[in-house]
């Protein structure tokens, strides 16, 4: 590892992308696993946490590492694809270590671990070398004073906390994307997962919560108080909230709606009152509508909201009043490649693909599949009868209903390393 810096601080390392010898990216990494021994005694690193295409994560010894550097790590390319699972003497660093409370023997100073530094031994084993301490913040200090110390400088690193604070791992889960801040806090322990939910603003919770599996979701919201879950489901997608809801049970699902603010519970209603895997079931209730009178310039502003999807963002809906759903009269959809030729002053109206057939409310999954696929869409509006716009199916919507339930623990896809891979040494896998 020649060109690998002496002393690597590892919460610099999550998310740096993994490399076989032939320069495919094949991982991402998510946290690091030693097998701790005493306070004084440095732990050795047995490998590292690594997502495959953000879904499957996969251990990788340290032995396969040949190379951390300029924000890299090169590895042999001989990697095991079996999903990672922690045994009982490994810690993670980033999912139990970071926030732990210390104390500095030196000096007596009591603070919580925000970073941890790894270097090479002799033996050519990678330890744990450093701690990264940060004191409490007094009077008007923002942060507390940090220290940088030998690890066997503190003590209260290998015994059990009964409480653990969040908030360096709360900082870098909202560094990551939803979907791999969420497969961060699947894998975590209860206890520790629990102080990272109640530490999440509401906003946070609810990204993550639509990218976890539905068990998962489940317990994570009957172990909030009721208030909170329900200012959870109103910062959520109302598809996505209605799925959760419709897992469940009744009396907990009627005390959450009761809660959230009527409009937010009109719409998770709307949607369960649709059958199972339709049109009207899956879409969501919120895309871009707009009236006749909206200009090209109004349109793309409303695109370019950054909470849209990118699905969403696609179409923008051109109906008469009222303008939230279910509308008045649907007179069509504009795509945004079409918008992005005319004239900003231009009427949105004059820019409506006139031969986009709507969806109905009652439209199987393989008709909603199959018109997607017909007329090339990342998105379809759904009316009713009457032909008021109900919301819009995208194809995310779709997929998420097309995949099996428990697509989230098993898509891992085909990759490099899979046609290579062979029963890694070290850390006993």
């Amino acid at each position: 590892m020649s060109t690998t810096p002496t002393r690597v601080f590892l919460a610099r390392l999550v998310g740096l992308p993994v490399f076989d010898p032939l320069g495919d990216q094949v991982a991402k990494v998510r946290d690091v696993v030693v097998a701790l021994r005493s306070d004084t005694t440095q732990p050795r690193v047995l490998g590292l946490v690594a997502d495959v295409f953000g879904r499957k994560r996969i251990f990788v010894p340290m032995t396969r590492v040949t190379a951390i550097d300029s924000g890299q790590v090169h590895t042999t390319g001989l990697l095991n694809m079996r999903r990672f699972e922690q045994r009982s003497t490994e810690t993670l660093v980033m999912g139990q270590m970071l926030d732990r409370q210390v104390t500095i023997t030196s000096n007596g100073i009591t603070g919580t671990v925000y970073d941890v530094g790894m270097e090479q031994a002799r033996n050519r084993d990678w330890v744990l070398s450093r701690v990264a301490v940060q004191e409490p913040s007094k009077g008007f200090r923002r942060r507390g004073q940090t220290h940088i110390v030998e690890w066997g400088e503190v003590t209260g690193l290998t015994r059990r906390q009964d409480t653990q604070g969040a908030t360096h791992l709360i900082a870098a889960l909202n560094e990551m994307k939803p979907a791999d801040a969420a497969n961060m806090i699947h894998d975590l322990p209860a206890e520790r997962r629990s102080a990272v939910v109640a530490a999440l603003d509401d906003e946070r919770l609810a990204d993550v919560l639509e990218e976890l599996p539905d068990e998962d979701q489940v317990e994570i919201l009957e172990h909030l108080d009721s208030e909170r879950a329900a200012d959870i489901l109103e910062e959520m997608s109302a598809d996505d909230a209605a799925d959760l809801i419709a897992d469940l049970n009744p009396e907990t699902a009627a005390t959450l709606l009761g809660l959230m603010e009527p409009d937010e519970a009109d719409d998770v209603r709307r949607l369960m009152s649709y059958v199972e895997d339709t049109a009207g079931a899956m879409m969501t209730p919120e895309p871009v509508i707009l009236s006749p009178d909206a200009t090209i310039a109004e349109a793309l502003a409303h695109v370019r909201d950054p909470e849209l999807t990118p699905a969403l963002a696609a179409l923008v809906y051109v109906c008469r009043q009222p303008l939230e759903t279910p509308t008045g009269r649907l007179l069509g959809a504009a795509h945004i490649q079409r918008l992005l030729r005319e004239p900003p002053s231009t009427l949105v109206a004059a820019a409506l693909d006139e031969s986009l057939d709507p969806l109905r409310p009652d439209a199987g999954i393989d008709e909603v599949a199959a018109h997607l696929a017909t007329y090339n869409l990342v998105a379809a509006p759904v009316v009713d009868d009457e032909g008021r716009l109900l919301g819009a199916v995208t194809v995310d919507d779709l997929l998420d209903h097309m995949l099996p339930d428990n697509w989230r623990d098993n898509a891992a896809r085909p990759g490099p390393i899979t046609a290579r891979t062979t029963r890694p040494q070290g850390g006993g896998r």
